[in-house]
Formats: C-alpha cells, structure tokens, sequence
C-alpha cells in the first residue's frame, strides 16, 4: 500500500534503521528512505566504516509525526496500518499485545545493550586502525547474552517464536545486533548455534523476505571493508 508521506532518514546499516525497515517490508508499505548519517557516538570514524555503522540513529516521519526511537516506530506502523501487510506482527488481542510488550522491553533492556557490544567488539573493531578488540569486555558480554538466550531455549522449544507460533515484533526486534554478531566471526556464530531451539529460531526468522530485503541494502551501499 502506498501509506502517503512515510520517510525513514538513516542508514540501513544502522541496527535502528534495519529494524525500522524490516517492519515496513513486513507490512508491505511504500516509503522513502533519505540516507543521511547520524550517530550516537562523537568518535571519527573514517569513511569506509562510516556508512556500515551499525550505531547510527533513525528518524521517522509521517506528516506531522516525528519518531526517533525504532521499536516505538514500529508499534506506530503496526497500529496505524492494522490492516496492510503482516496483520499479526503486533499481536491481534491485548493478551498478545501485552506478551509482546514484555518481550520488546527484554529486548530492549537486556538483550541490546551485550548484543551491541559484541557487535562493535566482533564486527567493527577488528577493522579499525586505532581499536583493538577487548577480550574481557568480550568475555563479559557473551557471558550475559548466553544467559539470555538460555531462557530464549527453553521458551523456543514449547513455541515456534519467542511469542507462540506466529512471527512477531518480539522476533523481528532481535534481528539486526543477531545479525550482524552471527556474520562477525566464528565466535559469534556460535553463540547462537550452540542452542539448539534457537539455532532453529534465528535461521527462521533471518531467512524472511522482508529481512533479506534489508541486508540487500545494507550491502548494495557502500562497499567492503578491503
């Protein structure tokens, strides 16, 4: 559908964006994406690892409506487009709704914040010049991320998705730190392999059209880190 005026700034590297830009593939809404940079972190980064910088922030607008934060995003996406797309991506009762409310907060309080350090640790620093990678910022980030996805297990093997059996926000919010720590190394590949239920998961969910759409732009701009 085309939903008038829907316009993402930012870059689909950014793990913000590619959330935000999943959502609107999943319900199938036309938008406009306006590349611009715009990063949380004050640090130069130069120019080949700028546009893959996976902390660069979103913004969205919609008429008069301006909102920075992604999941928030989202939420307004799936309530204010009910009947496009994915009708089950935000639950369809407010028993889900409020089951998909509690994982959308665990994911943003205690899954991001290891997940992105990984992210930075396994992805990003080994291709700065100035920055080493930090073993024991490694070690504990891991450590509290593979407790995390303990508990992903142990609900995974009673449903299909972290929700029950449909894919939803909950899912969709995990892919784009899952992504880029999955593709980072060997080490981070197995942080999900290693758990069997969500192994299962993460190969589901990361296989969608709408999130392939997205990792085809993350790719497409710019080029590689050689």
């Amino acid at each position: 559908m085309a939903a008038a005026g829907l316009q993402v700034f930012g870059q689909p590297a950014s793990t913000d964006v590619a959330r935000v830009l999943t959502c609107l593939f999943e319900k199938n809404l036309e938008f406009e994406l306006v590349r611009i940079d715009t990063f949380k972190k004050s640090h130069k980064l130069p120019e080949f690892i700028k546009l893959r910088d996976p902390t660069g922030q979103v913004t969205f607008k919609h008429g008069d409506k301006t909102i920075v934060d992604s999941r928030a995003i989202c939420r307004y996406l799936c309530t204010t487009f009910p009947e496009d797309g994915n009708r089950t991506l935000y639950g369809t009762g407010s028993l889900e709704r409020a089951s998909l409310e509690q994982w959308l907060q665990a994911e943003a309080q205690s899954f991001d914040a290891p997940s992105s350090e990984l992210v930075f640790q396994l992805a990003f620093a080994p291709h700065l010049k100035d920055v080493h990678p930090d073993e024991a910022r490694i070690a504990e980030n891991e450590k509290k991320l593979q407790s995390m996805l303990g508990v992903y297990d142990e609900i995974l093997s009673k449903h299909k998705y972290l929700a029950g059996d449909e894919f939803t926000l909950a899912d969709l919010s995990h892919l784009p730190s899952s992504h880029y720590i999955v593709n980072s190394s060997e080490r981070g590949r197995k942080l999900f392999t290693a758990k069997k239920h969500v192994a299962k998961w993460y190969e589901k969910i990361s296989s969608r059209d709408s999130w392939m759409q997205v990792v085809k732009m993350q790719k497409e701009h710019p080029g590689s880190f050689e």
